[in-house]
């Protein structure tokens, strides 16, 4: 790209501002013509890189209006992704959207019906990228655990970031969703890839255990970040409504089962995948951005693979690949590493998870399946 990329962005939330942050360091030349968003809460996270955020526009279809552009990217908060992929879309403009792509399951089903190639739509689910995640899945995919039988997955937040997301607006079921969707449904996203199948049933347990009223331990590290757009001052004493720790199991439909732990309040934080096979076992620690493996039979030390990159939001680089992907798919020269459907089947994936917990019973999710399939009969 000789030109600058004109760059539209419609809610200038926390999270698009660090992506279009991360594309400026890799190299992207941007020109951002401006934004839709009555609060820009990402504002000084583009000024702190030295990105100037164009023009305000009364509204979005304004902002669209003044096209044409190379990109529209779409930040806002998870209850306005329909609309705002709606009017994108209508536009013509390809769009990068954060995920999760849409919020509820009558959402993913009413994308899927009118989901088509035109125009492109990248979906931000950032773990597609992540150089620790392409050489697991590549070790996988060669055979080198043999056959996955199971993964034990974890997610435990340390309180800072937890405190943040009990006083964010994805504390709110209206607002983000639940808990699940947001912060780990690229996760789903890259468990449904190593399965190599849909989710069949799928159970969950979690609630609401530590940011609530009754606890009365407040320190300030529970209020260290900024809340963002209509965040609560008190991450003990907020509207909260969604679950702040949860387990759940899923067993699909070839066989391979999952269990998967999220807590918010961790003194040791962990993200951790560990996959079993029938020939060998090979673990993702995603903190450290380190790879274990070792093959049955076989003595001595596991193998390890370290990627040097480390950063404080634990991506460790991922931003930085992901918008050299999203380079090189605008620019024709790449696909992205994931489609608009994927996306759609790792949201569908935790909603059935959360609909578990909410019923507390065994979902069966061939039903969910069959519709989504109904709804993307269109595509080929």
């Amino acid at each position: 790209m000789n030109e600058p990329a004109r760059i539209a962005v419609i809610g200038l939330g926390q999270r698009i501002a660090h992506v279009l942050a991360a594309m400026a360091e890799v190299g992207w030349r941007l020109e951002i013509v401006g934004y839709a968003d009555p609060s820009p809460i990402g504002a000084p996270i583009l000024e702190a890189a030295h990105l100037r955020r164009g023009q305000n526009f009364a509204s979005a279809q304004e902002l669209l209006g003044a096209g044409p552009f190379e990109l529209v990217m779409i930040g806002s908060p998870n209850h306005l992704h329909l609309e705002h992929l709606t009017l994108a879309r209508a536009s013509g403009f390809p769009i990068f959207i954060e995920k999760p792509i849409v919020r509820t399951e009558q959402e993913s089903y009413a994308l899927a019906r009118v989901l088509d190639d035109k125009p492109r739509i990248y979906v931000g689910l950032v773990m597609r990228s992540m150089p620790i995640v392409r050489e697991l899945l590549r070790r996988v995919r060669a055979g080198d655990i043999g056959r996955l039988i199971s993964i034990d997955a974890t997610e435990h937040l340390h309180p800072e970031h937890g405190g943040y997301l009990a006083r964010n607006w994805r504390r709110k079921q209206a607002w983000g969703g639940s808990f699940l969707l947001d912060k780990v449904c690229h996760d789903f996203d890259i468990f449904n890839l190593l399965a190599g199948a849909r989710p069949a049933r799928v159970a969950s347990f979690g609630g609401r255990a530590i940011f609530e009223p009754a606890n009365t331990a407040r320190p300030a590290r529970y209020h260290h970040h900024e809340p963002g757009w209509s965040g609560a001052e008190d991450a003990f004493a907020s509207d909260m409504d969604v679950a702040d720790h949860q387990v759940a199991l899923v067993e699909y439909a070839n066989g391979v089962r999952l269990s998967f732990h999220a807590n918010s309040n961790t003194a040791l934080v962990e993200r951790r995948w560990y996959l079993a096979g029938r020939e060998g076992t090979l673990i993702a620690d995603l903190v450290r951005n380190r790879l274990l493996w070792r093959r049955l039979g076989e003595a001595g030390r596991p193998e390890r693979l370290d990627f040097a990159e480390r950063t404080d939001d634990l991506h460790n680089g991922a931003d930085q690949a992901m918008a050299r992907d999203l380079r090189a798919a605008v620019a024709g020269q790449a696909r992205f590493p994931v489609t608009p459907r994927e996306s759609l089947e790792a949201g569908l994936t935790v909603m059935a998870i959360d609909q578990a917990m909410a019923q507390n019973a065994v979902i069966a999710c061939a039903p969910m399946w069959q519709a989504f399939d109904a709804a993307c009969a269109h595509v080929r």
